[in-house]
């Protein structure tokens, strides 16, 4: 357990940062194989280097979907349309190296252990499998409203109002690439004030250092924290390109891979994490589905009051439908023994994967929009797994 008087730091990123522009890409083609065909199985990883992008994995669909032509979308979309900010997506090289699922896993998936052994009653969800073994975490705690940890909340604000403010040209001459870092005061385990706050921000060679910092102090920092009603420390510092300049970046700056942004992703480093990345995988590989359903029990636990801080692990083994173990802490938070909080998760939710994909509608084409600025904390209408709608359930089994 973390002192209860302590700093904590957590950093986010813009859908410029090489490797997220990866995730998104993979995401991309995810969303248009899965409007074509639910049942496509996609394990989809990118690689971008200056001038070149490389998608690789294995599809396992019917459908047909044109990958070159989604890659230039995204690096577009993304701002990347020009040789003179480092990459251009009309000029890009886009190479395409896709196989299909193995049989091997594709046998466990669709027809779980338990199917196989005579050991189900014929229940639905007990015929699909896990996409392959994998410990996940989930986590909420009251730190904010959303119930994230107020480090990464900010730290993802932050990135997409620097996003916003090269959109809308609030700041001129701001460039994709981007990364924050929020570092918060705990006493008694609650947030006090923010201590520190890192902008890392492109920008085109002609901007000047004090500008630039004057520019995202006004544009970028005192929004975000007005608006999520944050006190800072006397000793607050705000630091913008500490190095003093940030004119090459993106793919040309650094090679971006899918899924090196896993803590960027889930918690920011205030909870475990299981190792396995998100972006590029459709809901039948759990490392995606069970994630995405932990957070919605550990949101619905602190939501229903049983604890402040609510950390859960699930594992499974490839090809059985239903999960090997799940554990429950909750830092000394509870209000319940947490004994009597597992006991009222495992009557409340179901966490076969095929229940999962149906409780939480996954077969949708929504990840790309998952791909940026967190996968847990946006209570956007797609983000199902954000929803506080088993809490009375909870309340009742406890």
């Amino acid at each position: 357990m973390i002192e209860q008087n302590h700093l904590f730091t957590s950093e986010s990123v813009t859908e410029g940062h090489p490797d997220k522009v990866c995730d998104q890409i993979s995401d991309a083609i995810l969303d248009e194989l899965l409007a074509q065909d639910k049942k496509a199985r996609v394990a989809v990883e990118t690689l971008a280097a200056t001038g070149f992008v490389l998608v690789a994995g294995e599809v396992t669909t019917d459908s047909y979907v044109e990958i070159p032509h989604i890659v230039r979308e995204v690096v577009s979309d993304i701002g990347y349309n020009s040789s003179e900010i480092g990459f251009d997506a009309s000029s890009c090289g886009v190479t395409v190296a896709i196989g299909s699922q193995s049989p091997d896993i594709a046998m466990g998936v669709g027809r779980s252990t338990e199917v196989r052994s005579d050991v189900t009653d014929s229940d639905p969800y007990d015929g699909q499998g896990a996409g392959d073994q994998g410990l996940i975490f989930g986590y909420a705690c009251d730190d904010t409203p959303e119930l994230m940890p107020l480090p990464i909340h900010l730290a993802h604000r932050l990135s997409e109002r620097l996003t916003y403010a090269r959109k809308e040209l609030l700041i001129p001459g701001l460039r994709p690439d981007g990364k924050t870092q929020v570092t918060v005061a705990y006493e008694g385990g609650k947030p006090v004030a923010v201590e520190t706050i890192v902008v890392s921000a492109q920008h085109d060679p002609d901007k000047e250092q004090d500008w630039l910092h004057n520019q995202i102090a006004q544009h970028v920092v005192a929004p975000v924290l007005a608006e999520n009603n944050i006190e800072t420390t006397a000793a607050y510092s705000l630091l913008v390109n500490p190095t003093g300049r940030f004119v090459v970046g993106g793919p040309k700056g650094d090679t971006g891979l899918t899924g090196r942004k896993i803590i960027v992703d889930s918690y920011g480093g205030m909870a475990r994490h299981g190792g396995g990345a998100y972006s590029g995988k459709d809901p039948s590989k759990v490392d995606r589905s069970a994630a995405y359903a932990l957070r919605w029990v550990a949101k619905n636990v602190v939501a229903a009051g049983l604890a402040q801080k609510c950390e859960i692990q699930i594992s499974y083994a490839i090809g059985r439908a239903h999960p090997i173990s799940l554990s429950v802490e909750c830092f000394g938070t509870e209000n319940v023994p947490v004994a009597t909080i597992q006991a009222a998760i495992n009557s409340v939710f179901d966490l076969r994967p095929a229940a999962i994909i149906d409780a939480l509608d996954l077969l949708k084409p929504i990840y790309r929009s998952t791909s940026n600025y967190g996968h847990f904390g946006r209570e956007l209408p797609q983000f199902t797994w954000e929803q506080t709608n088993r809490t009375q359930e909870l309340q009742n089994a406890v």
